[in-house]
């Protein structure tokens, strides 16, 4: 495994450990849909939260959140549809879309309704 992928591993696994310090229950790490992966799926009080996790080692570029643009949040969207169909959820659910951004140093900032449900 590259460095890149390894690093983005070990972000979400930073990031897991950190939503769970914070009392998220985490349900699912790495879902897979035929149209797209979802980072981590948990439950944060009423909501089920999808969370996209990105990592960056510098601000450079942007903030990691800045690189969840409209294709990747589309993606997400259609991944978390299979993911309710798959497990027959409520389309009445309350559900968030959220970025946990990882620094060089794996500090975790977590953006809470990041993004809108997108159709």
């Amino acid at each position: 495994m590259d460095n890149r992928k390894q690093r983005g591993r070990d972000g979400e696994t930073g990031a897991a450990a950190f939503l769970e310090k914070n009392g998220v229950r985490i349900l699912y790490r790495n879902f897979r849909s035929p149209f797209g992966e979802i980072d981590i799926i948990g439950k944060d009080g009423k909501y089920i939260i999808v969370v996209e996790v990105k990592r960056r080692l510098h601000n450079r570029l942007g903030t990691p959140a800045e690189a969840v643009r409209y294709p990747k949040q589309h993606k997400i969207c259609k991944t978390f549809d299979y993911f309710r169909m798959q497990y027959r959820i409520d389309s009445f659910c309350s559900v968030r879309f959220d970025v946990v951004e990882v620094d060089g140093q794996m500090e975790c900032h977590w953006i809470k309704n990041a993004f809108e449900y997108l159709e």
